[in-house]
């Protein structure tokens, strides 16, 4: 992590809410900016498409991708989490939105079904014959030709042991081509397969094994993806869409010419997991500030607010870490509270009653649903947006 750089960003959030009463969350627009370019490079030329979950402000967005939320330099498209959040994205103008997760929810296909626009502008993710039945039945015709991505189980199998997420149940060339034809048949236009190595893009080089791990799964995923697509295009004739990667993997997903392109996201915030990569340094764009409430002793305050755990394994790399004051330290026994958080260290004495102390969280978007606005920071201009929640949405 680049310490002169969180620094100076830091210094400009405090000055321009200094008159504000935390809790609050603060983007810094310079850092973001700075983020988004580096991501482009990092992609090397491989069209970026951006995760909703990890960035949930449609302002954010718009910085991104433009006004019509659609494309924007190096950056085309959205990967949204929700086909409720897809059809509201295509409302604001989203003409390329694909999800990154199979859906259920037959009402929110029913008017999928519904919308002309909608259906040109959506692609869903399915991994089985299950899913095709369900969105059949929910859209109601079957005249309406609906455009899908097959998600492709990019996990390392060494042996018995499986190294990566559980996501799809499709793993060989055959199986996804035996889906890619079934959905064909059923009138679905196959448009896209999906490989998202979870075990290369969201583990950080921490030590000798993961990194092996890392280079290891790398080749075997640029070999099988290779024939997974050879033979999802021996069924449809073609595809639109390859996608790959996330934010600690662009590098090693845009190096294969297969794919069409990258899924990034948290790098535009980049929250503390990503503080531990090799390829890249990150460079934090969001932060959140809590205010001091009381001093129990000498060298603890305590903070109103705080508990935003992000979801994964429950372990201390999910709890949010003070960042300014240097030093801050959070108490074994308590960490971050849903009311009070006490922070302790030599300079936990220097914050006076009323005083706050400024937090990175541990992944990016989540911080999102805590928060109904941003406080987004450019220079000396502070604006202050929407979330999605400050819109009124939950997915």
């Amino acid at each position: 992590m680049g310490c002169a750089l969180l620094n100076a960003a830091l210094d400009r959030l405090a000055a321009a809410t200094a008159e504000l009463d935390p809790p609050f969350a603060a983007v810094d627009l310079q850092t973001l900016r700075g983020n988004a370019q580096d991501l482009l490079r990092r992609a090397g030329g491989t069209p970026v498409r951006v995760a909703s979950k990890s960035v949930r402000c449609r302002t954010i967005l718009e910085e991104v991708l433009g006004s019509t939320l659609t494309a924007r330099d190096g950056f085309r498209g959205i990967m949204a989490y929700s086909l409720r959040e897809a059809l509201w994205l295509v409302e604001q103008g989203a003409r390329d939105v694909l999800l990154g997760y199979p859906t259920v929810d037959r009402g929110a296909l029913a008017e999928l079904g519904a919308r002309p626009t909608a259906l040109e502008s959506v692609t869903l993710m399915v991994d089985s014959a299950d899913h095709l039945s369900l969105i059949r039945n929910a859209v109601g015709s079957g005249n309406i030709r609906i455009r899908v991505c097959l998600d492709v189980d990019a996990s390392l199998r060494v042996g018995r042991v499986h190294l990566g997420v559980r996501r799809s149940p499709l793993r060989t060339p055959d199986q996804v081509a035996t889906l890619a034809r079934s959905a064909e048949s059923a009138g679905f236009a196959v448009v896209g397969v999906m490989f998202y190595e979870a075990q290369i893009a969201g583990l950080p080089d921490s030590s000798a094994p993961v990194r092996w791990v890392k280079r290891v799964s790398a080749a075997e995923l640029a070999t099988r993806r290779g024939e997974v697509v050879d033979a999802v295009r021996s069924v449809t004739g073609g595809l639109e869409i390859v996608n790959s990667g996330g934010t600690g993997s662009l590098e090693v997903s845009s190096a294969d010419p297969v794919v069409t392109e990258v899924t990034a996201g948290s790098g535009l915030y980049m929250p503390t997991l990503f503080d531990g990569y090799r390829a890249f340094t990150a460079h934090p764009s969001i932060f959140f500030a809590l205010p001091a409430v009381r001093k129990p002793s000498a060298t603890i305050t305590t903070l109103f607010g705080g508990g935003y755990i992000a979801s994964g394994p429950a372990s201390a790399s999910r709890v949010p870490r003070p960042v300014r004051p240097a030093g801050l330290k959070l108490l074994r026994n308590e960490g971050t509270g849903e009311v009070q958080t006490p922070v302790a260290g030599r300079a936990a004495g220097g914050i006076p009653i009323g005083g706050r102390v400024w937090f990175r969280h541990a992944k990016a978007g989540e911080l999102c649903e805590r928060f109904d606005r941003l406080y987004v920071v450019d220079g000396d201009t502070r604006v202050e947006v929407p979330t999605y929640r400050g819109e009124g949405h939950c997915w």
